[in-house]
């Protein structure tokens, strides 16, 4: 069988140009794509417009590939790779298949012998673990924490252990609506000499990022807000 190549295409942290931090070998590339799968396809319509295909939306073909897809789904899209076309693969932000469900179609891919091609772009992870002055050399991406408080709260106590003891950044994200519950239960349940990032917005122009002990963000009395944000903490 002849297999078309997999290309996991980054796409922007936000709604500007993506001219500004996708390469232009990769936006070149997306023209020669017809079939997509995709995490959210509004919008991945709107980033491919905003990358030059305005107009020609309608021409290509997108699967959805969601945290809600099936294992049976997910295995029956090595179909689109028949025939030897391309298929891109678009998160909703940043890197495909890095705490994103288009994951299961990359060993999908490995599992068929089919080629995967990982392409540049940002990442909010890397990109907020180097602008944050902790450890590069050793940590851990922790994903989301509990949304029950008390779980959340124990949650946070494990990590600020596991921190400690490995002398390892710990990499948080959280849904954006939950942003200033977690920042206040990250403040009430860390040590006050303790390092905290926040990383707000990352490549857009309201972009945030600062480091401070947790003694000194109690005395900011900072609000985040409804923005994508990444949590680094190390003890």
């Amino acid at each position: 069988m002849d297999y078309g190549k997999l290309y996991l295409i980054p796409s922007p942290l936000g709604d500007g140009d993506p001219a500004e931090v996708i390469p232009g070998p990769t936006l070149a590339l997306l023209q020669t794509i017809k079939t997509y799968v995709v995490e959210n396809e509004r919008t991945v319509r709107r980033y491919l417009s905003r990358a030059g295909l305005k107009g020609h939306i309608s021409e290509l073909k997108m699967v959805e590939l969601s945290e809600h897809t099936s294992e049976q789904e997910v295995e029956a899209m090595v179909s689109l790779f028949e025939g030897g076309a391309p298929v891109g693969l678009i998160s909703e932000a940043g890197l495909p298949a890095v705490a994103d469900p288009g994951a299961a179609l990359v060993a999908l891919c490995h599992r068929r012998g089919i080629e995967v091609v990982p392409l540049v772009g940002p990442s909010s992870l890397m990109m907020a673990l180097m602008g944050s002055g902790l450890n590069g050399q050793s940590f851990a991406f922790r994903g989301y924490l509990p949304a029950k408080t008390d779980e959340r709260r124990s949650a946070i106590r494990e990590i600020e252990r596991t921190s400690g003891q490995f002398r390892q950044t710990q990499i948080i994200i959280e849904t954006p609506y939950r942003n200033d519950a977690l920042l206040s239960d990250l403040l009430a349940g860390l040590s006050d000499t303790t390092m905290l990032c926040l990383a707000a917005d990352i490549t857009l122009p309201t972009q945030f990022i600062k480091t401070l002990p947790v003694a000194l963000w109690k005395k900011q009395h900072l609000t985040i807000g409804k923005r994508p944000c990444v949590f680094l903490v190390l003890k």
